[in-house]
């Protein structure tokens, strides 16, 4: 005589083995986003070594001076103030920017929560549902995207010896200072502090995340086309930070009535 499985048993195992389907997939997005985060860690360390190894320290630099050189702010990032000289970063220097600019300032923190809450609205991927858990995924997937493009950025600025930060343009006038600080986002300085390199390391550590990051989105992304999305979002928000990093101070005194 042939047994044959309740009904509610059948749903019950049904619903158990989708489930444990969906456990499987958030599992392997967790171990990929890990090993995405401890890639990321890594390079810091070849970053320190390179950058000992190119520029010596200024042993008589005024401690103050040391500490305004390393400025990040939360909305726009790592800046040098007008009033501060422009130099060169020791290896060591450049490790506690990356540092900053990663894990120990809200900056990248906010980043990630504004972009995630864009990519839930736009229900990016649509894979990715558009409750909690999904918005969650997005949290995590950004979050390790924006590490990664911290770390190459970081190592291949080491690499070249070009400089990490946004400098306020020594010059006066609201178009001067507009141009400075659009042509910053896609240019830099060597190690002289002086001679102008285009932002290699910036827009292909985006490129690069962006590649990374499309493989543990669902739905079979266009890797190439993801490194291409990052790139296009480098432009609009490095130019975006730029400007609020150069008229900053201007605004503070319209806040506050001066």
């Amino acid at each position: 005589m042939p047994t044959t499985i309740p009904k509610t048993w059948s749903t019950l195992l049904s619903k158990s083995t989708t489930e444990w389907f969906s456990l499987r997939k958030l599992s392997r997005l967790l171990r990929t986003i890990y090993l995405g985060l401890l890639l990321s860690l890594s390079l810091p360390v070849l970053l320190a070594g390179i950058g000992a190894a190119q520029t010596s320290p200024r042993p008589n630099q005024p401690k103050g001076q040391s500490a305004s050189e390393l400025n990040v702010n939360w909305l726009y990032g790592a800046y040098v103030p007008k009033d501060v000289p422009l130099q060169p970063l020791t290896g060591k220097k450049r490790f506690r920017l990356y540092l900053r600019q990663t894990f120990t300032t809200p900056g990248i923190y906010v980043k990630t929560a504004l972009f995630s809450l864009g990519d839930q609205i736009n229900d990016s991927p649509p894979a990715w549902k558009s409750d909690s858990g999904g918005y969650a995924r997005r949290v995590g997937s950004r979050q390790a995207q924006f590490v990664m493009q911290n770390s190459f950025v970081a190592l291949g600025n080491g690499i070249l010896g070009y400089e990490p930060r946004y400098d306020r343009c020594r010059c006066s006038g609201f178009w001067p200072r507009t141009d400075h600080a659009l042509a910053r986002n896609f240019v830099t300085y060597d190690r002289s502090e002086k001679s102008s390199r285009p932002q290699f390391a910036l827009y292909a550590g985006a490129f690069a995340a962006g590649i990374v990051a499309g493989t543990w989105k669902p739905s079979n992304r266009d890797l190439v086309a993801e490194g291409y999305r990052a790139v296009i979002t480098q432009v609009g928000f490095g130019s975006a930070a730029n400007l609020l990093g150069e008229f900053a101070p201007d605004l503070k005194r319209i806040l506050r009535g001066k």
